[in-house]
């Protein structure tokens, strides 16, 4: 099912076509764009009632029609307009919603560059646009789930900073980050938060097309029963881009048709990109070559997926098969050096559904599952002086199956509350498997044995709403956690397996079971003014994940010497948000603080000491090729705040200009004063903008602190930077009968336009990797 990146950008560089029609340059209608609704953070769906024009709950079908009711979607949250700040009122805890027409804008190609700026967002930025992962307030992988569609993106990306995510945003309509309470519909290992992309892959509509009698093209609004035996229709978008900074080209298209009962979508898509541009000499070693150009940084992906739903009365069930292939460079003083890359494939099967049947007491059950067949190759040269050596250094696979169904009942009235409950369970299990091809014999036979994690879980949400103003939450969630797997003889810091080949012996195998509990309130109360104030505590208990025990072996891509422990315990949260936030009117902010203390808190600790092959040395008895890394367990305390805002100043040639700013800090210590490693920088920054119905332009400066609260070994100072962007786009719907098309997007993005040496704090090869310089990126899309 690989598609080849030539053929996927012919599709859609042929999104640019239509633009050369002399008609443009005529007035073109304004657009509105679709209004946001928040889809993933919590099982209990409020039904609010919904537009003339949509049914407020399910319809019956008209008579001699097929009995097909769809389910409306969730009231809208936030207004529709294009460029405004999307704040979210009516959660427990802060979600960030990155809205359809910001990802189109962006055109980043991981979520970790998309959320890059985000307030209290980062980027893991270990191969910027090919593998950066995203990192919530300071916690990185173990501890942030993300999920597409409602299920895992089920990679490696968890395993390794230099593992790419598995969710191309190309496809997603939205993207939320989720904190707080939410996270236990997903797991126990979601402390830090969680990254939902939800996108069409699985309909859950018929295509607007197919409804235009009952509403204006691009509202999110449900197919009314009485249209589903109407003729089927099909709608098209085609998209592209370019950019300076890597030479770099996209292009994809997306199709989504529907009649009667079924509604079908498919999309392809493709990207390549060179070694992008640098502002000076990345490494921090001096004489390597360099030619402007981050050595070692190139990449090209491409995937295709094709899906369908069938309505029914009541509900509707769908499924999806999507593929996923990318090779990219590791950039680094090794990757250069080896040409280290990696070559990744995954096949992914998802379904999911939704049935509200015509009972007082169950309101709606839905369902997901998905199962994914994940491998990727790591590849260099073994000899750097010989090419002939060039080969499969290290592979990774995943298979993994993962299933969740939930049941929200009906609001009844207990007289101090209207309560509304949903119950939820999920399973999940894994294969992990990362042998080394170098020497199948050796005690260190890759960076671990196959291991198995086997996860069976329960919640439940309860939302008590006391008055229209005052809402509370409580909820729950019990796991127990199975993992198999064989451990190393070896756990201290420093050891020279060489000199003392006995002090390793044979891998032990060990048979480890957990059983996390995890419970939370929250309380939210409107204020005048249309603010809204939140409180939530949390208790959250997360079992160690298969790469905590059991790896013990190099992991070339990384540079890193990898030290599991079996011994490691449960990690325990205990934590407390508070938040104030206002979504409407022309000043819109939200403002949130929050406090979080671990006990036992698992994490991965470079020793200062260098490894090869099976033997470790301290730094005094020289330099070898990889990095001890050590997977340890203490106490520490995270504590910090984000607050953004954007407030409409006055009306200017026919549209609205304002500023907008925002600010995020993370401190965090161990129980000892000492600092936690890898943590962002604090960050500040704001802007103007001026936007009316078809245009939207914007200039932002973010700048980041230096960063000087670093772990007492293996990690350096990071310096400060400023983050110039612009954008400038133009919006328009068309008419069909002389464009030929319905809608068209066109726009410049510019990035560090001030071409700063830019170093990811939060990254292990910082000292050896900038950030991509100034960039120019041109985007359009045209739907049909």
């Amino acid at each position: 099912m690989t598609l080849s990146f030539p053929r996927a950008l012919m599709l859609g560089g042929s999104a640019l076509v239509g633009l050369s029609h002399p008609a443009l340059s005529q007035a073109a209608a304004p657009t509105e764009l679709p209004a946001i609704s928040v889809t993933a953070p919590s099982p209990i769906v409020r039904r609010k009632p919904a537009p003339p024009r949509a049914p407020a709950r399910v319809a019956r079908a008209a008579p001699g029609r097929n009995a097909s009711p769809v389910p409306v979607e969730a009231a809208p949250v936030v207004t529709s307009r294009q460029g405004e700040l999307p704040v979210v009122t009516d959660q427990f805890a802060t979600v960030t919603v990155v809205p359809n027409e910001e990802i189109r804008r962006s055109g980043a190609s991981t979520l970790g560059d998309l959320l890059f700026s985000k307030p209290g967002i980062t980027g893991s930025g270990y191969a910027p646009g090919a593998a950066s992962r995203p990192i919530i307030r300071g916690l990185d992988g173990n501890r942030v789930g993300i999920v597409e569609n409602g299920i895992g993106s089920n990679g490696a990306s968890d395993l390794g900073e230099d593992h790419f995510v598995p969710v191309d945003p190309f496809a997603s309509n939205q993207v939320e980050v989720i904190r707080g309470p939410a996270t236990l519909r997903y797991g126990s290992q979601s402390i830090g938060g969680i990254v939902s992309s939800t996108n069409n892959r699985i309909p859950d509509a018929l295509p607007a097309c197919a409804v235009a009698p009952f509403q204006s093209y691009g509202l999110p609004v449900k197919a009314p029963a009485a249209n589903l035996g109407a003729p089927g229709c099909t709608n098209a978008e085609v998209r592209t881009s370019i950019s300076s900074v890597d030479r770099g080209i996209d292009g994809g298209i997306l199709l989504d048709a529907g009649g009667g009962n079924v509604a079908l979508h498919a999309d392809v898509y493709g990207r390549k990109a060179g070694d992008y541009n640098v502002p000076s000499y990345p490494y921090s070693s001096p004489g390597l070559a360099f030619n402007g150009r981050q050595p070692n940084s190139s990449m090209q992906s491409d995937g295709a997926s094709i899906g369908g739903s069938y309505f029914f009365d009541g509900g509707f069930v769908g499924a999806a098969i999507t593929q996923n292939d990318t090779t990219y460079r590791i950039p680094g003083t090794e990757g250069a050096a080896v040409g280290t890359r990696i070559d990744g494939h995954q096949t992914k099967v998802t379904t999911k559904g939704e049935f509200r049947p015509d009972s007082a007491a169950i309101e709606a059950i839905r369902f997901w599952a998905g199962a994914t067949d994940y491998r990727h190759n790591e590849i260099g040269l073994a000899n750097p002086a010989d090419p002939t050596t060039d080969g499969v250094r290290q592979t990774f696979t995943n298979k993994e199956q993962e299933g969740r169904v939930e049941l929200q009942m009906m609001p009844f009235n207990a007289r101090f509350a209207t309560v509304t409950t949903a119950f939820g369970v999920q399973a999940s299990h894994q294969e992990l498997t990362a042998p080394s091809p170098d020497d199948p014999t050796s005690a260190l036979n890759g960076l671990w044995d196959p291991n198995k994690n086997t996860r069976v879980a329960g919640y439940v949400f309860n939302e008590l709403k006391f008055t229209e103003a005052t809402k509370a939450q409580v909820a729950g969630r019990i796991e127990h956690v199975n993992l198999t797997g064989t451990t190393p003889g070896f756990i201290p810091d420093t050891f020279d397996l060489a000199a003392n080949p006995g002090s390793i012996g044979p891998a032990t195998g060990r048979d480890l079971s957990f059983t996390p509990k995890s419970v939370s309130l929250g309380l939210i109360q409107a204020l005048p003014w249309d603010l809204s104030a939140s409180i939530t505590g949390q208790y959250v208990e997360r079992a160690p994940k298969p790469a905590e025990l059991f790896s013990r072996g190099g992991h070339d891509a990384t540079t890193t010497f990898d030290i599991g422990n079996p011994n490691l315990g449960i990690e325990t949260a205990k934590s407390v948000e508070v938040g104030l936030r206002r979504a409407t009117g022309p000043f819109r902010f939200e403002l949130t603080g929050y406090y979080t203390q671990f006990s036992g808190f698992i994490y991965r600790r470079l020793t200062g000491n260098t490894c090869e092959g099976v033997a470790c040395v301290d730094p005094g008895a020289g330099t070898l090729e990889l990095n001890q890394a050590i997977y340890s367990q203490r106490d520490a305390t995270f504590r910090g705040g984000e607050f953004q805002t954007q407030l409409d100043v006055s009306q200017f040639h026919g549209g609205t200009w304002g500023i907008e700013g925002q600010a995020d800090v993370v401190r965090a210590t161990f129980s000892d004063g000492s600092n936690v490693p890898r943590i962002p920088p604090v960050r500040a920054g704001g802007g103007l903008f001026w936007r009316d119905a078809n245009w939207l332009t914007r200039i932002n400066l973010l700048h980041a602190f230096a960063q000087n609260d670093i772990a007492v070994i293996a990690e350096t100072p990071t310096s400060g930077y400023n983050l110039l962007k612009a954008e400038i786009s133009y919006n328009t719907r068309l008419d069909p009968r002389i464009y030929g098309a319905k809608e068209m997007t066109l726009g410049l993005v510019g990035n560090n336009l001030l071409n700063e040496n830019i170093r990811n704090a939060v990254s292990y090869n910082k000292n050896e990797v900038l950030m991509p310089g100034l960039n120019v990126r041109a985007f359009a899309s045209v739907k049909f």
